[in-house]
């Protein structure tokens, strides 16, 4: 790939590279073919969408996405099964994650029972006591109440536990990398199976719930009963599937677009309170949900009372709803500082052993399990690399992994597992969790970063900006950026587009409390435009656009619409700038 506007080393120390010629080609062939601004072509190009197939990309059906439920193993088992339930009002235990993925699969299944006239028992293990997914003394707790055991977001590798289970049928509905062999549970319905296709591999936990609810649905109409409208549940697929980071490809863009539509009709009390608490001015959007809503729905997981987000999301009651989003916004602080104490410690270890080797690690004494995968993704943005962050309790080590494109470390730490160098571990390609030893760290940790750089991990510097073209400030209109959006929404496996702002002067620069940089810039005669730049003086680039001393500059960012006093105007999410030579 070439470099894009000649920039081989940005003020961040990264290669800017534009589209390739291909993909220049395919955008203008697009626009030929339908008269699409050519910035909102170029995203489609990149993503592969030929032009006959634009306007069906751009206005993305549920109905044209959805899959067919039955083509995921043990589903009509499943789905049977839990209707079987239904009908002969039997007791019915829900054992969730304690993260967004977890709650919301959970609050789906909450929400459709009450809807028939059931009530279900919900139990979600604390983190730090129990540790991620199923226990023994959990299941031989709740199979001694109840007649079925659904799992949700987890259970997959969780054999032991699921033959604790006497007396009660389990059912696992999830999302993380099976094993070679699976639980006795009646039924596992799981896109990453071993023995599925993958074709569905990118749904997250409550997408698979919601299949499940689809497939009971059927079955109910099969038998002229009525069921409930699981349209008006897709705010909660949505939530799930931006928070735990599932690509926005396929079903998970319809997701993920018709549950906001559903979220900004403000019906489910959970989410109103949840938007209000945290300051919500304007329609949700996929960055409310990752940014926003996710991280306070994960902190009672993270820091307090484990079930909490998921009964905040499952409650039909607006007070109980808000005194419980206020309380995870109050853990959400407590989180953010813990966080940061953390950080600044991994960092500088990590930074001692070094950041360019396959794998980037850091563990101490007393880290809190519930920030660790947050740091390890902060260490892994530092330096490209997979990076895995434990906390350790007396001998035994609870961590997390965060992974980089193409590096698959839900595998890796599953294959450690097996060779008994962890105690447990799993998860999926991007995110993995992990339990050790102490006296098992080390080499636990090299035999990582050997399977790692087999992977290709290591190999590369600052990872590379990806540019899809070049704007004149003047052509960045709030009209236009609404047009953009269409193409979303974006994040995992589709992300934003980036511009280049080439040779433009600032005019004006004014650091926004300690970290942050607002400019205003413009090319030479031309109109002028906002941009800002979160944490710019945590880096290189808010010292030297403060200090800019007139010279002209390119810049690259994400356009965004900055609604301030009932003016809606376009920004620049400045991401990097380089100095333009020549």
């Amino acid at each position: 790939m070439t470099e894009f506007l000649g920039v081989s080393k940005s003020l961040t120390g990264r290669r800017w590279v534009g589209p390739g010629a291909l993909i220049e080609r395919a955008a203008e062939a697009m626009v030929q073919a339908t008269a699409l601004p050519a910035p909102v072509c170029q995203v489609l190009a990149r993503r592969g969408v030929p032009p006959q197939e634009a306007e069906a990309y751009l206005a993305p059906q549920l109905r044209d996405l959805l899959p067919d439920p039955r083509s995921l193993k043990d589903m009509e088992a499943a789905a049977t099964r839990f209707l079987s339930a239904v009908s002969r009002r039997e007791r019915i235990a829900i054992f969730a994650d304690y993260d967004v993925d977890g709650g919301t699969s959970a609050a789906l299944l909450i929400d459709w029972l009450r809807q028939m006239g059931l009530k279900a028992t919900l139990y979600v293990p604390d983190r730090i006591d129990e540790g991620y997914g199923p226990n023994d003394e959990a299941m031989a707790m709740l199979a001694a109440a109840h007649d079925l055991i659904v799992c949700v977001d987890c259970g997959t590798l969780s054999h032991g536990p699921i033959a604790a289970a006497k007396g009660a049928d389990v059912i696992i509905l999830d999302h993380h990398l099976g094993g070679e062999s699976l639980p006795d549970a009646l039924a596992i319905v799981n896109p990453n199976r071993q023995d599925e296709s993958g074709d569905l591999a990118h749904l997250c936990a409550a997408g698979v719930v919601f299949l499940m609810l689809v497939e009971a649905g059927r079955q109910l109409r099969a038998a002229s009963q009525q069921a409930p409208d699981l349209i008006a549940m897709l705010d909660l697929v949505a939530l799930a599937t931006v928070a735990d980071v599932a690509p926005l490809i396929g079903v998970n863009r319809a997701f993920v677009r018709q549950g906001l539509r559903i979220m900004g009709r403000r019906a489910r009390p959970g989410l109103v309170a949840l938007a209000d608490v945290a300051r919500m001015d304007s329609a949700p959007s996929a960055y409310h949900l990752g940014f926003l809503m996710g991280p306070r729905v994960n902190a009672g997981g993270r820091i307090g009372q484990a079930d909490l987000g998921a009964r905040l999301l499952s409650t039909d009651d607006p007070n109980a709803a808000l005194a419980m989003a206020e309380r995870l916004d109050q853990l959400n602080t407590e989180r953010r500082e813990i966080e940061a104490s953390v950080q600044a410690a991994a960092m500088a270890q990590a930074e001692e052993r070094g950041l360019d080797a396959p794998l980037v690690w850091a563990a101490s004494e007393g880290w809190h399990p519930g920030v660790v995968g947050i740091v390890a993704s902060r260490l892994k943005e530092a330096s490209n690399r997979p990076a895995i962050v434990i906390g350790f309790d007396g001998d035994i080590g609870k961590g997390s992994g965060r992974s980089i494109s193409g590096v698959d470390l839900g595998a890796a730490i599953q294959r450690l597992a097996s060779e008994g160098l962890l105690l447990k571990g799993g998860g999926h390609k991007m995110a993995a969790g992990l339990t050790v030893a102490r006296d098992q760290l080390e080499p636990a940790m090299a035999r990582l970063s050997h399977l790692l750089a087999r992977q290709g991990a290591g190999t590369g510097g600052a990872a590379d900006l990806t540019l899809d073209g070049m704007l004149m400030p003047q052509a960045a209109t709030p009209e236009l950026i609404a047009k953009i959006e269409a193409a979303g929404p974006f994040g995992a496996g589709a992300p934003a587009p980036r511009y280049a702002f080439s040779d433009v002067q600032i005019r004006f620069a004014k650091r926004v409390g300690e970290r942050h940089l607002k400019l205003r810039f413009a090319q030479t005669g031309g109109t002028a435009m906002d941009a800002i730049c979160f944490g710019a003086f945590d880096g290189p680039l808010g010292p030297a656009l403060e200090a800019h001393g007139g010279a002209l500059f390119h810049l690259a960012g994400r356009l965004e619409l900055n609604i301030w006093q009932g003016r809606t105007s376009a920004q620049l999410r400045l991401e990097d700038a380089a100095p333009a030579v020549g």
